[in-house]
């Protein structure tokens, strides 16, 4: 273990949270000690054709997250932090055995809470013999100065870009301040990797947004895709997320109860399309099955 990773968990302000407790003592916002937790590893067929391709992505779930969004579809692993301590070193066999099973990348899902311990496992990774591009795939809600201590070392970014609206992330997720402290990490992630690139059409490098669509439109769809557009141009590769149902905490809610209405998202497709997004994936509304490259091969 370095000095700097002990350092980093000794007083955590690894994410805006800034919690600055002893994480080897106790726990804070993401309730998670200075062991790595995580739910399992596999190939991983679900995501956009670009990650998972013929062979699939190497996805490692984590346990816990530094958000509490009430609708969290993941909320087993992310909320009740279902899964096992791991250690540094088993974190690199993972790595590796993904590698020696014929992935496309390292898909890191849910990663920002060990970021320190995950930063060391991709080093060890390398010298060893990992060569697959590695994604960082978050929810955005990201500190600058953790996410530059991972130039060089992620390849790929799947950020989260979950709100226009400070209102309804505090109200959702707990997390007031997240729409500007999202645009900030996304810019970082940008400056670091830039736009997609593809080799045999699979990713290599670059970054893509997801964006889920609430009932209600209270995510600010509308105004986040002309945002997205303004600050990064029509190459930014984007994913319109139509997979939105009720569960966890959702049933609470008068809003979030509800489903997406079909009409809403399909005026966010043609938005999409209106602003000349030049690679945009979505998906049937209500429904993960599958992601459909909308606009590449039509504008």
């Amino acid at each position: 273990m370095s000095d700097k990773l002990f350092t980093e968990l000794k007083a955590c302000k690894i994410c805006p949270h800034e919690c600055g407790v002893d994480r080897y003592a106790t726990t804070g916002n993401c309730n998670s000690t200075e062991q790595i937790k995580y739910n399992l590893h596999q190939k991983h067929f679900g995501e956009e054709p670009i990650f998972s391709g013929s062979s699939g992505s190497g996805t490692i779930f984590f346990s816990n997250c530094n958000l509490h969004c009430v609708f969290c579809q993941n909320w087993q692993i992310s909320q009740q932090g279902d899964g096992k301590p791991i250690t540094i070193s088993a974190l690199v066999k993972i790595m590796l055995e993904l590698q020696n099973n014929g992935v496309h990348n390292i898909n890191l899902v849910s990663p920002t809470h060990y970021t320190p311990q995950i930063r060391e496992a991709i080093i060890e990774a390398k010298k060893l013999g990992l060569f697959l591009p590695v994604i960082w795939n978050s929810n955005g809600y990201e500190s600058i100065e953790t996410l530059k201590t991972l130039d060089g070392l992620v390849d790929i970014y799947i950020p989260d870009f979950k709100y226009y609206s400070p209102k309804f992330s505090k109200k959702y997720s707990f997390a007031p301040d997240y729409p500007d402290i999202a645009l900030l990490a996304l810019k970082e992630m940008y400056r670091q990797v830039g736009d997609i690139v593809c080799s045999e059409e699979i990713a290599t490098r670059g970054m893509l947004v997801r964006h889920l669509v609430l009932p209600d439109d209270v995510s600010g769809s509308k105004k986040v895709l002309y945002m997205l557009h303004e600050e990064f141009g029509s190459d930014l590769y984007l994913s319109l997320m139509g997979q939105y149902y009720p569960t966890y905490q959702a049933d609470k809610s008068k809003v979030l109860s509800k489903s997406v209405s079909p009409d809403l998202y399909d005026d966010l497709v043609r938005l999409t399309a209106t602003l000349g997004f030049k690679n945009a994936y979505v998906q049937e509304c209500g429904s993960s099955d599958a992601w459909t490259p909308k606009f590449k091969d039509e504008l």
